[in-house]
């Protein structure tokens, strides 16, 4: 056998180091190359990168002007109407904002917002993506950041130019503010249809609700409108809005802000919608708003754009009750198709404040406001303060009497005459008293007065309670020929309400700024401007204007409560002017035009009164007026005006400033000594044995 011999395999030799290098030289050369290149371009970058953040640091952002709507209150503090520059916005505080809020707005357009730094990556690279492809700027980020450094500061063009302008902005609100900031300030100025810009606003206009009481259906409905304010309004389609609503709360669900039971349940939910057009109504009280907003402009020189813009609070002092009860008054009394107007002001004679003001049937047709009217006469309404003026002079009282007949006046030295007349020439015929020739609005007796006391003291007494209006000394004044306004009456016979003390009118109590810093605050201006006896025997008189016989006798039924206060009535105008302890009121019927009245439309003012009166102070337990000292009540024998004692054969309790009150007696006294305590009583004592009980009978059978 023979032996085969292997032959040895040699090993492969590889390629030495020098041969390798030598071999892939180029290429190693070219990767350094580049790795150089890379490296000082990224160190490049990264300094840009460095020296931008540190430029854009030290900038400071754009100035944003947002406007803030402004705001009116009642006197209860609820908003009766906001004034805005086509941007109804209310910026409130992030803990004002109801949490359900905040997680359906972040789940559906930021669910990151708190981990990135302004930027969501992914959504960028999906945005550059669908923009490269497009060759346009079709689609931007979706960061709440950048959506707020659009809306304030940017338009909503789509260029790349103002994308990096929106990159720059947004870096600088994320280094400037902190999360919490910028979400709160996005939520107060995102659109969310129909006007409405931020949260605020929206929830007052979709649910009359304040953002911190939305629920967690109502703010999934909120939060899907920005995206599609035409599309995702539940007013224009509420098919879209729902379904918006319900991928919300899915949202949320899977991001574990709420369970699915809560969505569910959310979605489900019927949701309670504020009418459109409430939403956007002229605001409660028209006239009243348009008299404040005239008022902060014109009178305290507050800006035209703070006013729109500035967000400031106006606290007025309008009742809302009041004032409901004086637009029913008016509706419900004034014939539906008639072109007759009405105007009511009611005013709290205690401190000025206006409680309601209608200034017309219709503010939508005819924005004018007739309280401020000064063309129309008040007639008979003028007359107390006539007799007022009557009381202080010292020549008259209530019992001074003078013929009721038709009677020729002559003055300026006999060269002129006037002739009045009573309403549809009615005349007594005999000799009355002021307290009757008031009640029964004699002109006979008016006309004898003014001419015993003198046409310019009546003037000077007038304008110590407020009227202001152009008048001429002449013997008419006392009818009210001379034009005064709504406004100036109610005014100034709050004076007798208020024991003599005259309280200037007031509308305004304050106004805060968008800080809630006092910018305005209403000073009390009061003056006595007649004694406390002067002002209750006036309205002792007044009073009788409501009893049998008295011109306002017709609406005593509806009062049920001691009322004092005087009727009007000229061929075109028809008044009721009156008062209780805690409001005055003037009330005027009439046509704007040249057009006289008919009866019927001239006893339209007392129901509208009556009505009002006792439906705006239902809640207020009626009271008497409070009798000062000064005052004296006897009882006279009405015929004569004399004391009366127990052998008159009529007597009547009667008031008087004391001093004034008769001294002679009708008949004989029983005994001597006897005139000086049964026929007469001075002082508060009286008052109350007599006159308190007095009122409170004719309250009671009233």
């Amino acid at each position: 056998m023979t032996k085969t011999s292997k032959r040895p395999v040699k090993p492969r030799r590889l390629p030495s180091i020098p041969i390798l290098t030598e071999r892939f030289l180029p290429q190693i050369l070219q990767m350094k190359k580049w790795l150089k290149r890379s490296a000082i371009l990224f160190a490049i970058f990264a300094v840009f990168v460095c020296g931008l953040l540190i430029f854009l640091r030290t900038q400071s952002l754009p100035a944003a002007t947002i406007s803030q709507t402004s705001q009116m209150l009642d006197l209860n503090g609820n908003v009766i109407d906001t004034f805005h520059a086509g941007e109804n916005r209310r910026s409130v505080k992030l803990e004002d904002i109801s949490h359900y809020v905040v997680e359906a707005t972040l789940a559906i357009e930021d669910r990151r917002f708190f981990d990135h730094s302004g930027f969501d990556v992914k959504g960028m690279a999906r945005a550059v993506m669908v923009n490269v492809q497009s060759m346009s700027a079709r689609q931007g980020a979706s960061t709440l950041t950048q959506q707020l450094a659009r809306n304030l500061y940017l338009t909503h063009e789509r260029t790349w130019q103002r994308k990096m302008k929106e990159a720059m902005y947004t870096v600088q609100l994320e280094m400037n503010y902190s999360k919490d900031e910028i979400l709160g300030m996005y939520l107060n100025q995102i659109y969310y249809g129909h006007g409405s810009y931020g949260i605020e606003a929206a929830a007052q206009m979709y649910f009359d609700k304040h953002a911190n009481e939305l629920t967690l259906a109502e703010s999934a409905m909120l939060a899907g409108i920005p995206k599609g304010p035409k599309y995702y309004s539940p007013y224009l389609d509420m098919k879209n809005a729902k379904d918006r609503q319900r991928a919300i709360l899915h949202a949320m669900m899977e991001g574990g802000a709420i369970t699915k039971e809560q969505a569910d349940s959310a979605y489900a939910e019927v949701l309670n919608f504020q009418s459109l057009e409430a939403g956007q109504s002229e605001g409660f009280a028209p006239y009243f708003r348009d008299y404040i907003r005239s008022i902060a402009v014109d009178k305290l020189g507050i800006d035209e754009h703070m006013l729109n813009e500035g967000g400031i609070t106006i606290y007025t002092t309008l009742d809302p009750e009041a004032q409901q009860a004086a637009e029913d008054a008016i509706k419900k009394t004034m014939p539906a198709k008639s072109e007759q107007q009405a105007a009511l002001i009611a005013i709290d004679p205690r401190n000025g404040y206006i409680k309601a003001m209608v200034g017309g049937r219709d503010y939508k047709t005819n924005q004018f406001n007739r309280v401020f009217a000064q063309t129309r006469q008040p007639g008979s309404s003028f007359k107390p303060f006539l007799y007022l003026t009557a009381l202080q002079s010292g020549y008259m009282t209530p019992v001074t009497r003078f013929k009721s007949e038709p009677t020729v006046f002559t003055f300026d030295e006999g060269r002129k005459t006037y002739e009045p007349h009573n309403y549809n020439d009615k005349y007594a015929n005999e000799f009355i008293d002021m307290r009757r020739a008031l009640a029964g609005s004699d002109n006979i007796y008016a006309v004898n007065t003014i001419m015993t006391v003198g046409a310019d003291k009546v003037i000077e007494t007038a304008r110590k309670l407020g009227i202001k209006s152009p008048m001429q000394p002449v013997p008419s004044l006392a009818l009210g020929t001379f034009p005064v306004s709504p406004f100036e009456m109610a005014s100034a016979y709050g004076t007798f309400a208020n024991a003599g003390i005259h309280a200037e009118p007031v509308a305004i109590i304050k106004i805060e700024d968008r800080k809630g810093n006092v910018i305005y605050e209403a000073k009390q201006q009061s003056k006595q401007a007649i004694s406390p006896a002067e002002a209750y025997v006036m309205t002792s008189l007044m009073e009788s204007v409501f009893d049998e016989g008295g011109t306002g006798y017709r609406v005593s039924s509806i009062m049920k409560r001691p009322v004092a206060g005087k009727t009007g009535t000229t061929s075109a105008d028809a008044w009721l002017v009156g008062y209780t302890p805690e409001l005055a009121t003037a009330v005027w019927v009439g046509y704007d035009k040249d057009r006289n009245l008919s009866v019927a439309e001239a006893h339209l003012a007392a129901p509208i009164f009556a009505q009002f009166t006792e439906k705006a102070l239902a809640t207020v337990p009626p009271k008497i007026f409070p009798i000062p000292a000064g005052v004296a009540n006897v009882y006279i024998e009405p015929e004569s005006g004399k004391l009366a004692l127990d052998t008159c054969p009529t007597r009547r309790l009667e008031t008087f400033i004391s001093g004034t009150e008769p001294t002679e007696a009708c008949g004989t006294p029983a005994s001597a000594g006897e005139e000086g305590g049964a026929a007469k009583e001075d002082g508060a004592g009286a008052a109350k044995r007599h006159s308190w009980w007095q009122d409170l009978k004719r309250w009671w059978t009233d």
